[in-house]
């Protein structure tokens, strides 16, 4: 109940209004060289107060008048008020408190002649006009000062907390556009594998039966691997504290078992991959990801024969370039350099600072499909210097 009174705006409002008049008045019966004090002293005290009960509801040329009145008022029928100038620090803190920079040096500037009207015609002489009027401004500054830098204080904390929201946003969405193409990877080479053993077991069930249950056996390893990786990653999405899938990812030496699905439905694979034991993990991914569509997109669109896998070392980086023979409608072309698996592809070699070109393995007739792709292991090159050899060259639809 305390806290919620506190709390509550009105309360804050009218607190000093009841709080100060009662300092005024116990200041001055207690002083030596004040007056009596009657119900009409008082009044005033609490008259003078009031303009405290706007303090946080108007600017100040609204209530620096009303203010130097009340001032003026407890002058002269409390004299000599030593606290009055708790009614313009308590005003000038809140104002400096809720405003700005701007409005704080502007209220600093328009004090000296507020102070000095106030306490020039109950003064009795230069040197005490002088040092009440020093004295005062000290004291009213000071509060400027303490409003301005608590609200300095909340705006840098609240910089600060926007960032941070900020920050945790965009780690949000780099997770899940993450997420989102580890399950685009996983379930399209999977299905792509799983629909063409399907048909190539559909199709040898009666003439060969012995080859058919090869291709149902490598229909449930397909689907178990991507069952596993799919769990995987959803793991992330289940426990916020799993930033990265279980187990280690997959890497170089793990792209021959992508080419079991397209040998067994016929295809030829030339594999050529090089030794990866000193590239780093996150290059490997990379570039087993960008193998594992390119490999799916030849199984779903190409109608190809044979499939030239290269992932070859070069000089500060990895060189990947997958090749077919096949034939494949505009219409089918189009649809994969405007679907997901392109645009992820290109995603994840631009995260490593690298280069993505797919097209037409030969431009000329238009046969044959070709994915190349250039991974940096360290810092991406500058803007204009020399591309290492193996980066891909301008192409027909580099992206």
């Amino acid at each position: 109940m305390v806290k919620r009174l506190h709390s509550s705006p009105l309360v804050l409002d009218w607190l000093p209004v009841v709080v100060v008049p009662i300092i005024l008045v116990i200041d001055a019966a207690l002083s030596a060289q004040g007056k009596p004090i009657g119900v009409v002293n008082v009044l005033c005290a609490f008259a003078a107060s009031l303009p405290l009960a706007l303090r946080r509801h108007v600017t100040f040329p609204v209530l620096g008048p009303l203010v130097v009145g009340g001032v003026i008022l407890v002058l002269w029928q409390l004299h000599p008020a030593n606290t009055v100038v708790v009614i313009p620090m308590i005003a000038m803190f809140e104002l400096a408190l809720n405003g700005d920079r701007r409005r704080s040096l502007w209220m600093s500037v328009a004090l000296v002649p507020c102070v000095v009207v106030s306490v020039v015609p109950f003064a009795t002489g230069f040197s005490h006009v002088a040092s009440i009027v020093v004295r005062n401004l000290v004291l009213v500054l000071l509060a400027i000062a303490a409003g301005e830098v608590i609200r300095s204080r909340r705006v840098s904390e609240q910089r600060l907390v926007q960032t941070a929201e900020q920050a945790t946003l965009r780690r949000v969405g780099e997770e899940r556009l993450r997420i989102a193409r580890e399950i685009h990877d996983v379930v399209a080479h999977a299905m792509t594998a799983i629909n063409v053993q399907a048909g190539v077991a559909a199709h040898l069930l009666e003439h060969d039966p012995s080859q058919a249950y090869d291709a149902l056996r490598n229909i449930k390893h397909t689907s178990g691997a991507a069952l596993t990786d799919l769990r995987s990653t959803l793991e992330v999405l289940r426990d916020p504290s799993a930033s990265a899938p279980l187990g280690p990812p997959a890497g170089l030496g793990d792209i021959a078992e992508l080419t079991g699905g397209l040998r067994s439905a016929g295809v030829t694979v030339a594999l050529d991959v090089d030794n990866a034991a000193d590239v780093p993990a996150p290059v490997q991914s990379v570039a087993y990801r960008i193998v594992q569509e390119a490999l799916t997109n030849v199984a779903r669109h190409a109608q190809a024969s044979s499939t030239t896998v290269s992932v070859r070392r070069v000089p500060g980086a990895i060189a990947i370039e997958v090749t077919d023979d096949g034939s494949r409608a505009a219409e089918a072309i189009t649809a994969e350099t405007a679907g997901n698996g392109v645009r992820g592809m290109r995603e994840r070699a631009a995260a490593l600072g690298g280069t993505l070109e797919v097209g037409p393995a030969h431009a000329a007739d238009g046969g044959g499909w070709r994915v190349r792709a250039w991974l940096p292991m360290s810092a991406p090159p500058p803007n204009g210097a020399a591309v290492p050899a193996g980066e891909p060259e301008g192409g027909e639809l580099r992206r």
